[in-house]
């Protein structure tokens, strides 16, 4: 069993996700760098748009978790057929969910998006980007579903080759549509979002392509479609719930705090957006030790390891943690060189490192904090991190509000809240972890 949850295991489930991420945050450097040379209000509008989009793929992205961890546990069993059967019944609930959220987004975002954006300017644009991001919702759920059915097999190569094939087709439709080369329209903000809805479309068909040729497709019987389960979709939909809910809260907390960042001013705004794409690739090594931790503890708990998830997780935080100081490094060395890739005003760069300097400590402590709580959810305990994740949320929100509207701090001190959410975080999860009773919980 050691070998199993030993660091070159670990590495093996985390580094393709977290090259995917690479090529993820390609796109979310190429969007902000293009749009901080065309104005401060594309770059400001680009940020509130792309987080109004990415709520409704946090639903997707929560129930595609749920699945995940279910047929982590079934790999741990052996249980190939259920996989498949997993896999299916989760696209009978992502088809709905994507049409849905696509509705609200296409018909609803000005009645939403209206009452609580101050600057007409930045509304305008918001609603230019959303009106060509809408239509990637429906590639963008389909990703999900493919990344939780391999992430849950620990086969996680071909997620980094699905999102290089995505990251290339928006780097270079970026440069096209925003700026109008090779005789195509100068779209601006509204270039952006349609070239990374193009690039979804063609990273959802790649894995399409590479599941029926590498026959995962007989292998797990995907697709199979057989007699609907009822039992198996209420329990896929009991684990994913509170994990959907969680992550709506959580990204909807976030635009929150980019709303209350926008009534500093657009500059405030600007700069705040060149930090989240930062603090983004800050994240990189996070969000592949956090999902090799949820998949590697369900997959030991079907092992009926469960002695085990301790010095699994203990080692997966360490890599995490170490993987995210190098980052930093380089962060603290060259602030200006860092913030200057993204916008070529020297009021803006210097605005952005004080505010560079504080999001380098939130990332360290999220670097522990993300994957004890995704070890929380890897225990199936969903309900529990969903309590964990309110409880964090409401504490980070009370602060962002009380910094700015009773001691109106600046953007660097509101971005101390991310710091604060780590924190606790931290504390949160590991508590339930060391006290709860977790241990053979069956999913």
């Amino acid at each position: 069993m050691q070998s199993n949850i030993t660091y070159k295991r670990i590495w093996q489930v985390a580094y393709p996700i977290i090259l995917g991420s690479v090529a993820q945050n390609i796109i979310n450097v190429t969007d902000t760098a293009y749009l901080g040379r065309v104005g401060q209000v594309e770059l400001g509008a680009s940020a509130l748009g792309g987080m109004f989009y990415f709520v409704f793929i946090m639903l997707a992205l929560g129930f595609g978790t749920g699945t995940q961890i279910i047929i982590a546990r079934r790999f741990g069993e052996g249980n190939s057929h259920a996989i498949g059967k997993t896999f299916d019944h989760a696209l009978y609930f992502m088809i709905p969910l994507a049409i849905i959220s696509f509705s609200i987004l296409y018909f609803l975002s000005p009645l939403i998006l209206r009452p609580i954006v101050a600057s007409d300017s930045i509304y305008k644009g918001t609603l230019e980007f959303i009106d060509y991001r809408v239509y990637g919702i429906f590639f963008a759920f389909g990703q999900i579903l493919f990344r939780s059915f391999y992430i849950g097999i620990t086969s996680t190569k071909v997620i980094t080759w699905s999102t290089l094939v995505m990251a290339g087709v928006n780097v270079i439709l970026d440069y096209v549509l925003i700026f109008g080369k090779f005789g195509f329209p100068e779209m601006g903000i509204g270039g952006a979002a349609l070239a990374s809805t193009i690039a979804e479309a063609f990273a959802l068909a790649y894995l399409i392509i590479y599941t029926w040729g590498r026959h995962y497709k007989k292998k797990y019987d995907l697709f199979s479609f057989l007699r609907f389960d009822k039992s198996l979709f209420g329990r896929n939909f009991y684990l994913a719930g509170p994990i959907m809910l969680q992550n709506f809260l959580s990204l909807g907390v976030w635009f929150a705090f980019f709303l209350f960042v926008e009534k500093l001013g657009e500059q405030s705004l600007a700069v705040s957006n060149i930090i989240r794409s930062v603090y983004i690739v800050l994240m990189i090594p996070i969000w592949g030790f956090a999902a090799a931790a949820n998949s590697l503890v369900s997959y030991v708990i079907g092992l009926r390891q469960s002695d085990m998830v301790f010095l699994l997780i203990r080692r997966i935080i360490t890599l995490s943690f170490l993987g995210v100081l190098g980052f930093v490094l380089l962060s603290y060395a060259f602030p200006s060189q860092i913030i200057s890739v993204y916008t070529n005003d020297i009021q803006l760069i210097k605005a952005a490192i004080p505010v560079l300097h504080v999001v380098n400590i939130g990332a360290l402590a999220l670097s522990i904090g993300f994957v004890l709580f995704n070890g929380v959810i890897g225990t199936g305990k969903t309900i529990v991190s969903f309590i964990i994740e309110v409880s964090v949320l409401t504490i980070y929100l009370t602060f962002v509000y009380v910094v700015i509207n009773v001691f109106n701090a600046s953007v660097v001190e509101v971005w101390i809240a991310e710091l604060v959410y780590g924190i606790f975080l931290i504390s949160f999860s590991w508590l339930y972890l060391k006290k709860g009773n977790w241990q053979g919980n069956k999913v």
